[in-house]
């Protein structure tokens, strides 16, 4: 029987990868053998394809099949019948969900139908750990064109021409901060790739290296021609081991391949690149804090100027761009300035990867262009909202943004706007909340983080933060007092407007916008003591029902600690002083008896 040839791409992403990615991988291996399709059929392992939450993935090309929570044992039916018979498998099959949009309803989300993948335009496409398959898709051909047609001057006008902005968060002009670089003249110059992605819920630049770190080696490559640097610097947080596993092999074969090292592709450019870990300091992706950790220092920030381009790492100019940025470098150099601003709105070009968490469901990595609506994110690419339960809100830009709401649905995403609507760009997180989430826990959790992960340098930061979270948890237990409002909001122009560096200054951003779009809830915890999500345990009391408890014992015998009393078929009682509000007799009741007020 002829087969048509096929490719079996396997999803070897984090997320895959710890869910019996090597049995699946293997599995197929062992059927394509027993059935001699080795030559007919290749095997890929790749890296992530976007659905993260449907792992383990596995695409059929060129088919375009999708086959998600794949098992070990399922490798035998994919090979028999979709490769040999070519039926695909249809309980694997990944079938979108219908989303209510608000505007329309029974509609099918189409996780692919508005993304255009340029930064991950290799993700999920070649194996990340052969260089020859980046090659074979173009790979180090812009540094080869950089090099061989091109002046360092010539370059930076495409990259300026671009419209390409830093994707770390504070959206700076790529193309003028290289320029800026070249323009310091010293005998030693600095190319740094920022890797320390710290944002709750964030994974877009773990997921470039993992699964397409040599286009981030082109770019920094290219980079330090422009600039006139030898040596390149990719800080790294070690909590990637992955990441650091496959950007050292690719360096290595970079260095092979003489992309790297001394004389490349027989110019007189030397340039090399050496890896330097994060200990996971959330305030590293600052660049000043991150230059001064990769010295041997503390992780703090220092006030600019002077600016890295002036004096970086070891005194030295030094260009800092995020793995994002860098990854869409070689594809406008190929392509062209003119392509990739043709792509976005008026002041922010190309697009932007983001990772989709929270209350939604399609959880993953997706890229879009810039201008693209919030609704068409959350609930066209993104699937809706999980269980058919209500939008209440999108967190954009990490602990440093703000929560916008369904009245901010249609505004498109790019810089400007997100500012102005009271939120940011952010490194490209995006935490999704329903009709269940309390945004002054909400807030709370973001204040959290940051106070723990302040470097402590700065009064406004140090101890803003902790009396910021201390006012949240002081209303989330039913203690606030409605003057404590006005103390949350005037604390927090406080703190922007001192605080030391970015952290700090955008720390309080999760406050004052839950407080304006959300302030009833503030007032519910305090006037009322009652938290309307029913979040806060503390303004919680759990009840039985008597008309509805049978006397079953279920309850009684789920708590931890004994706060439930009631012979067998007579009416449980539930202790207030007791009960701990673990929520186990909800859970075991099967009579709807036990109830949360």
């Amino acid at each position: 029987m002829t087969v048509k040839k096929k490719h079996i791409l396997v999803c070897n992403g984090t997320s895959c990868q710890n869910v019996a990615h090597d049995e699946i991988f293997n599995n197929l291996k062992k059927e394509l053998q027993n059935h001699g399709l080795e030559e007919s059929a290749g095997l890929v392992r790749t890296a992530c394809f976007g659905l993260c939450e449907k792992g383990p993935v596995i695409e059929i090309f060129p088919d375009k099949v999708f086959y998600v929570q794949v098992k070990p044992e399922d490798a035998k039916e994919i090979v028999e019948e979709h490769i040999i018979r070519g039926k695909p498998v249809k309980r694997l099959l990944y079938n979108e969900p219908e989303t209510i949009s608000g505007k329309e309803s029974g509609e099918k989300a189409r996780f692919k139908r508005k993304q255009i993948r340029i930064a991950l335009r290799n993700c999920g496409v070649i194996d990340p750990e052969n260089i020859e398959e980046y090659i074979s898709r173009y790979g180090y051909e812009a540094l080869g064109r950089v090099l061989d047609e091109m002046t360092p001057s010539d370059t930076i006008r495409i990259i300026k021409d671009s419209g390409l902005r830093g994707r770390g968060g504070a959206g700076f002009p790529t193309g003028l901060k290289w320029e800026l670089a070249r323009n310091n003249q010293n005998d030693q110059k600095y190319v740094v790739c920022n890797a320390d992605e710290g944002d709750p819920g964030a994974f877009m630049d773990r997921s470039i290296l993992e699964g397409d770190p040599h286009s981030v080696i082109e770019a920094m490559a290219i980079c330090g021609y422009c600039i006139g640097a030898g040596k390149g610097l990719v800080y790294i947080r070690a909590e990637y081991p992955l990441a650091i596993e496959r950007l050292k092999i690719a360096i290595n074969q970079a260095k092979e391949f003489g992309f790297l090292g001394r004389n490349i592709l027989d110019s007189d450019f030397h340039f090399d690149i050496e890896i330097r870990y994060g200990a996971g300091a959330f305030v590293c992706g600052e660049e000043t804090a991150l230059i001064h950790s990769m010295e041997g220092g503390r992780g703090e920030p220092t006030l600019k100027p002077p600016f890295p381009a002036q004096s970086g790492y070891l005194g030295k100019p030094t260009n800092v761009n995020n793995v994002e940025t860098f990854a869409n470098v070689p594809v406008i150099i190929l392509k062209g300035a003119k392509w990739f601003s043709s792509i976005g709105t008026e002041k922010s070009k190309g697009t932007k990867v983001f990772a989709l968490a929270g209350k939604i469901n399609n959880v993953g990595l997706i890229e879009v262009p810039m201008g693209i609506t919030l609704r068409e994110v959350i609930f066209e690419i993104g699937g809706g909202i999980r269980n058919g339960k209500k939008f209440k809100a999108v967190q954009t830009g990490g602990p440093s943004g703000g929560c916008l709401t369904g009245k901010h649905l249609d505004l498109p995403i790019d810089y400007e706007t997100l500012v102005a609507a009271g939120s940011m760009m952010g490194s490209g997180g995006m935490i999704v909340m329903d009709e269940d989430d309390c945004m002054v826990d909400f807030a709370k959790f973001f204040l959290d983080f940051t106070v723990e992960e302040s470097c402590g340098k700065c009064t406004p930061c140090r101890i803003g933060n902790k009396r910021l979270n201390e006012l949240l948890d002081k209303i989330c237990k039913g203690n606030g007092a409605m003057e404590d409002i006005e103390r949350l909001y005037n604390l927090s122009i406080v703190i922007k407007d001192t605080a030391l560096c970015g952290l700090g200054q955008s720390s309080p951003n999760p406050v004052l916008a839950t407080l304006n779009h959300f302030r009833n809830e503030y007032e519910a915890h305090i006037i009322d003591k009652k938290c309307p999500a029913g979040v806060c345990k503390a303004l919680m009391t759990y009840e039985i029902v008597e008309e509805n408890c049978v006397g079953c014992t279920a309850c009684a015998r789920a708590c931890p600690v004994g706060a439930i009393t009631g012979e067998r078929k007579e009416v449980h009682r539930i202790d207030p002083r007791l009960c701990i509000k673990c929520g186990a007799c909800l859970e075991k009741c099967k009579f709807n008896a036990v109830i949360v007020n």
